[in-house]
């Protein structure tokens, strides 16, 4: 194929679809508020503003990243010139999710092919008029043979797991990252898996407890909870809690209105059996404030729950919908014993004035990446890999580590035919001493 090789062709073809992006923005738009009422303001945001940006900074930036990269010599090897080579690995396959499925879709597919990859790309049939849009675009840019998109359920996606690919990058729940992880173990395919997990938000005495509140409501209610990297629950220092329950509370009513039912700005959960699963994790009993909930639309209203037990079903798994539960501590070693009850999570958040405090989370704790004072925004810088770890995911992307994520570096060492030095040959008698002397200079 001639974008295995061709860096103009693969520019000239992701320039067509930037272009059509640009095109289509509203009804990209349209699909997403269709799909699940996502805001125009959050799917410009998230979605289409994003892999935008992403299209035009691997377009910029594409002849670099794609160019070899010279590296010092090793001087066992004098005299030579050595590279690092990127090279497409080959068939690319890209389960995308359905909670941002036009940002997540496209921007590793952009990747994927910018490194000279063949690409089969599986929206989510949870999205179904995105999933349309998607196909749509990428049939009137690229070849089939290119790039193409394949619809369908879960059915679709085990027989595409069951052919042999060169990479697969999937993004999605931990339970189904196990199932593409096994399938492609199989042929021993590489993989990025970005997955999920529960984000903890650490809270202490010295935080600005209202502009806190303002930030974590933002990162927990956009987009309905469905964010993979949204703070799933609050550890608050004790004392604290009454006041900021009141600045949440605040917050929450002068983002989405008396009744965020009526409000323009607040998405829908996809589907009634996710909404049903997330209704079945509400206690009544221990609502402080929304609770509010129709299956029928989809909807529940931003929740805070007062929370005592890691062992309620709001606190086995990782929630992904608007509701907030809120566990106090007294001690440090409080934290530690919550945090520590799960696997490894995808973000961590910490608000406080005491950088003794931050750096001492930060060090102590394995995540995949996070905050200090805010949520979320981490994953806007394109200079900052984004992935989990453990359980939360393999693998990073972002900027030009997208790019690297879909090549192979292929080392090569261009050996001089000047100079050959005599001690590397056998017979190997009365060497034995100055190789160890050489090496160990080294």
């Amino acid at each position: 194929m001639e974008h295995k090789t061709n860096i103009n062709f693969r520019k000239e073809a992701l320039t067509k679809l930037l272009n059509e992006v640009i095109l289509h923005e509203n009804e990209i738009i349209d699909a997403l508020y269709f799909d699940f009422k996502k805001p125009a303001f959050e799917a410009v945001l998230t979605e289409t503003s994003y892999v935008i940006s992403a299209l035009k900074d691997t377009i910029k930036n594409l002849n670099s990243w794609s160019k070899p990269k010279r590296v010092f010599p090793s001087l066992l090897n004098f005299p030579s010139k050595d590279y690092i080579f990127k090279e497409p690995y080959g068939k690319v396959l890209i389960i995308s999710p359905w909670n941002y499925p036009f940002q997540l879709a496209l921007c590793p597919l952009i990747s994927a092919f910018a490194a000279g990859n063949q690409v089969v790309l599986k929206p989510s049939e949870l999205t179904p008029k995105t999933s349309e849009i998607i196909a749509k675009i990428i049939a009137k840019v690229f070849h089939k043979n290119e790039v193409s998109v394949v619809e369908g359920g879960i059915d679709i996606s085990q027989k595409l797991l069951s052919e042999r690919w060169d990479y697969i990058f999937f993004t999605g729940s931990v339970a189904v990252g196990k199932i593409v992880a096994k399938a492609a173990a199989e042929n021993l395919t590489p993989v990025t898996l970005e997955l999920g997990g529960k984000n903890p938000c650490i809270i202490d005495e010295t935080a600005n407890l209202k502009l806190a509140a303002k930030r974590i409501v933002w990162g927990k209610f956009m987009n309905a909870g469905q964010t993979c990297i949204a703070p799933d629950y609050i550890l608050i220092q004790k004392d604290m809690k009454s006041h900021f329950v009141d600045y949440l509370k605040e917050e929450i009513t002068k983002a989405y209105g008396e009744n965020p039912a009526d409000s323009p700005d607040f998405a829908r959960i996809v589907n009634t059996k996710n909404c049903q699963r997330l209704i079945s994790m509400i206690d009544p009993e221990k609502v402080i404030f929304g609770g509010q909930t129709d299956l029928e639309k989809c909807y529940i209203a931003p929740t805070l729950i007062e929370e005592n037990s890691l062992e309620t079903s709001l606190m086995k798994d990782e929630i992904f919908g608007p509701i907030l539960p809120i566990l106090t501590y007294q001690k440090e070693t409080e934290i530690e014993t919550i945090i520590s009850k799960y696997e490894k999570p995808l973000a961590l958040y910490i608000f406080t004035e005491n950088r003794v405090f931050s750096k001492q989370i930060i060090q102590k704790y394995s995540f995949g990446g996070g905050c200090v004072n805010d949520t979320m925004v981490h994953f806007s810088n394109k200079r900052l890999p984004f992935g989990g770890v453990g359980h939360s995911g393999i693998g990073a992307y972002h900027g030009s580590l997208s790019f690297d994520t879909f090549s192979h570096k292929k080392s090569i060492l261009i050996k001089s035919n000047l100079l050959d030095l005599p001690f590397r040959y056998a017979p190997y008698k009365d060497k034995l001493a100055t190789i160890k002397k050489i090496i160990n200079w080294l």
